[in-house]
């Protein structure tokens, strides 16, 4: 079912990682996905994984949970494998018809496959151990020398903070919407792939107009309590760096330089 989607959904906790300043979160998840895209072997892979390992016992993430967040993105994930499976040129292992398996292409496809489950369960842990409020008050201090040349930061802010919020309202809705289509007499398990695209039809019109209603009645609640932008306003939660936030910040150097190291060897 849709509502066991976990994916940008937030748990709270009191753990090291929740802890952690939002901006630290941000940053490490920004050095953690410049890494992953540096290494190219089975160590630089083994050390990134050993890396997402430690985060999620530190912030007691639950491999179910982690199951659950990868859960709509499985169909993607196995498609980019087997892509890079057969369309990769090299030593030929076996040819059937049109598709030519390499071990090249292997290689490749196990490490899309790894590199694309762990950026998914990088990212997840981020919004895991961190509220919308402080995303956005993190995101909004990063990007803060960018007003300077007029760039609407507390905008961007906001509507990244609001996208993330309402994601587990919009899954519990179109499991809501297709309940009510099933107890109708609708089948969305069956047919064909093209029929199941279009039995998926009806779900649309009324999200979208779902969508649209909480959109309006949103802008109207801010309208009311007379929202204009950032100017003038105050936070709860002053954000300040700890020892914890140093101490994270330099492990995760020490993984992208070891990467970046791994990577320059071929390991």
């Amino acid at each position: 079912m849709l509502k066991d989607v976990t994916l940008g959904q937030y748990f709270p906790g009191d753990t090291p990682v929740h802890r952690l300043d939002p901006r630290t979160k941000l940053l490490l998840v920004v050095v953690y996905i410049v890494a992953l895209f540096n290494a190219k072997g089975w160590w630089s892979y083994a050390l990134m994984a050993a890396a997402l390992l430690a985060a999620c016992a530190l912030s007691r993430a639950k491999a179910k949970t982690m199951a659950r967040a990868l859960k709509p993105l499985v169909l993607i994930i196995l498609i980019t494998g087997i892509l890079n499976m057969f369309y990769t040129a090299g030593t030929p292992i076996f040819r059937f018809w049109i598709f030519t398996l390499t071990r090249e292409g292997l290689r490749n496809a196990v490490f899309m496959v790894l590199r694309i489950v762990m950026l998914i369960a990088g990212t997840f842990l981020l919004t895991y151990t961190t509220s919308p409020i402080l995303l956005t008050d993190g995101l909004e201090s990063l990007l803060n020398p960018l007003k300077k040349l007029k760039f609407p930061v507390h905008e961007l802010a906001m509507m990244m903070s609001i996208a993330l919020r309402f994601i587990p309202t919009l899954i519990e809705e179109t499991d809501k919407i297709m309940s009510a289509q099933k107890a109708r007499g609708a089948d969305f398990d069956t047919g064909s792939l093209i029929q199941r695209a279009k039995a998926l039809l009806p779900i649309l019109v009324p999200l979208f107009i779902s969508a649209f209603r909480r959109a309006d009645e949103l802008a109207v609640a801010m309208e009311s309590r007379c929202y204009h932008g950032g100017e003038g306003r105050t936070r709860l939660r002053q954000l300040r760096f700890a020892a914890g936030d140093y101490a994270a910040l330099a492990l995760g150097a020490l993984v992208l330089t070891g990467v970046i190291i791994l990577a320059k060897r071929g390991l």
